[in-house]
């Protein structure tokens, strides 16, 4: 639990008394951590460093953000910096007039200019993702992943960013609307795809793919009979863990092309476990949520659903090349399932009150999973 307190203007010895009472009436009993917002602080005297100790004495358990740089000074000149937890203020970034050149479920991504662009998450409360993504986005790039580090995090009205230099780069996605053979792009994907699970992690390196999947269908358990469920969850756990990095988002909005290379961005979902899982994530891009509405691929994608399934064809097509093909058909029955399951997440745990085929996608996926579990 935590309670935000916004520090404005000046604060110093004409009006520290009126600041303080007022926090004070704030914050009273309240026990949890509590936050100082400076970003609307232009000064801080000593008078007011003094309040803000008395405020820590009493409450360990408080921070301070979004410091301007002479703000931020003083509080490193006076010791501050080295009492408590106090950080910088972000640098501010405006898209008005960006061109749009991808939109996912977290975020969208916009070209400020011909060398940069920016991923700004669509929550408010997204720091600590944004934060978590740039960390992932350079330990799987010093793993030999291709993809974009993001350089600066920035805010964007009351939202915040990643920033990536990314040089004359589109999208997947705007490459086909272009004109580009499907097939031949799906290729590139699975070049990558096999990239990315070549590599192997340490246990708890980086977060286990079975258990958020376990997670997400014990979420489900009041769409599902319990014999169902117990039966999923014993298929699940019978996938070997195999600690293979797995992207866990793979599809043509995170895939960029930057001078004939193919980039991968969109780091915040990366996990590891059973390539099993990645591919079901894909079948679940491409192919399930269009199991009622063939326009889902449209909307959420910008391709048809034909180029869709086209996509999705020939990733599976050349991913298992060598795949005897009864241990194919034992894939795509549990990759199947699986991504029926992530369908069944999404539309029960984000209803959209405007998507009329929501009702009929979630009894689609119940009889799915129970007939073929």
């Amino acid at each position: 639990m935590e309670k935000v307190i916004k520090l404005t203007g000046r604060i110093d010895t004409n009006n520290i008394d009126e600041v303080e009472k007022n926090i004070k009436e704030e914050i009273k009993d309240f026990k949890g951590e509590l936050i100082f917002d400076a970003d609307e602080l232009e000064y801080i005297s000593s008078a007011g460093l003094r309040m803000i100790l008395r405020m820590k004495k009493d409450n360990d358990n408080t921070k301070i953000i979004n410091c301007s740089k002479e703000v931020y000074d003083v509080f490193e000149m006076t010791g501050f910096s080295e009492m408590m937890d106090i950080s910088k203020t972000y640098r501010k970034l405006s898209i008005d007039g960006c061109e749009v050149i991808g939109d996912g479920f977290y975020g969208t991504v916009y070209r400020i200019d011909p060398e940069t662009i920016v991923k700004v998450y669509k929550k408010p409360d997204s720091l600590e993702m944004v934060k978590r993504e740039k960390d992932l986005s350079r330990k799987a790039f010093v793993l030999g992943i291709p993809t974009a580090i993001p350089y600066d995090i920035v805010r964007v009205g009351d939202n915040y960013g990643s920033v990536f230099e990314l040089l004359n780069c589109r999208s997947l996605e705007k490459a086909i609307q272009e004109g580009e053979d499907v097939p031949t792009l799906a290729k590139k994907c699975v070049d990558i795809l096999k990239k990315i699970h070549s590599i192997k992690m340490e246990p708890g390196e980086l977060p286990n793919k079975k258990e958020q999947m376990i997670e997400m269908a014990n979420n489900c358990k009041d769409y599902l009979s319990k014999e169902t469920l117990d039966k999923l969850i014993s298929l699940i756990n019978s996938i070997p863990d195999t600690n293979t990095m797995i992207h866990g988002d793979f599809h043509i909005k995170n895939l960029m092309e930057q001078d004939d290379e193919l980039l991968i961005i969109d780091m915040d979902t990366l996990s590891m476990g059973s390539p099993i899982f990645e591919l079901s994530a894909i079948y679940a891009t491409y192919e399930a949520f269009a199991c009622v509405n063939k326009n889902n691929p449209q909307e959420f994608l910008g391709i048809t659903y034909e180029q869709s399934k086209t996509m999705c064809d020939t990733i599976f097509e050349l991913y298992y090349k060598d795949t005897p093909k009864k241990d194919l058909e034992e894939s795509l029955k549990l990759i199947k399932l699986i991504a029926y399951l992530k369908v069944l997440f999404i539309r029960t745990k984000f209803i959209n009150k405007e998507n009329k085929y929501q009702n009929d996608e979630i009894e689609f996926c119940k009889k799915y999973i129970t007939e073929n579990v």
